[in-house]
């Protein structure tokens, strides 16, 4: 597999070294990014190469975490609820705080349920990052492709 389709591509599969370099790589560059900005004192042209960059890395996250989720033989539907559900749990629950804020009606809610829908967030990003990162492919051919590790050897 080229570097291209490793990152950019949305089909096939990738084991779990591969997704850790990528976020590793993915790390890299952003950190890079940040020195640069420093050094550059944000001007202007920089901001634009930043967003270009985080674009291109944007992008890249979700075609490799596709390709990871094909490894566990789930499709793309999969990073919605990874990527998406913590984001809406949070702002449930910031809704909630703000709108129970001065209500004598929502009181006692006011205090329990965001830190449910924070609990919500948390339990579906470490659930994405333990199916994502830690548990192996399906062995062998899958509706996605060929096991990249082989034949029949554990992904």
């Amino acid at each position: 597999m080229d570097w291209w389709s490793f990152f950019f591509s949305f089909r096939g599969r990738i084991n779990r070294a591969k997704y850790w370099l990528a976020l590793l790589i993915f790390f890299i560059v952003d950190t890079m990014l940040g020195l640069l900005g420093f050094a550059l004192d944000n001007t202007m042209t920089f901001k634009i190469f930043s967003f270009l960059v985080n674009l291109a890395l944007f992008a890249a996250t979700i075609a490799v975490s596709i390709k990871r989720l094909h490894d566990r033989d789930r499709s793309a539907r999969w990073l919605f609820l990874f990527f998406l559900g913590p984001v809406l749990f949070a702002v449930a629950g910031g809704a909630i705080m703000w709108a129970g804020a001065g209500s004598a009606i929502m009181e006692d809610w006011s205090f329990l349920l965001p830190r449910l829908c924070l609990l919500g967030a948390f339990a579906l990003g470490i659930w994405g990052l333990v199916e994502m990162g830690f548990l192996p492919g399906t062995v062998g051919y899958n509706r996605f492709g060929q096991n990249p590790l082989g034949k029949n050897r554990g992904a």
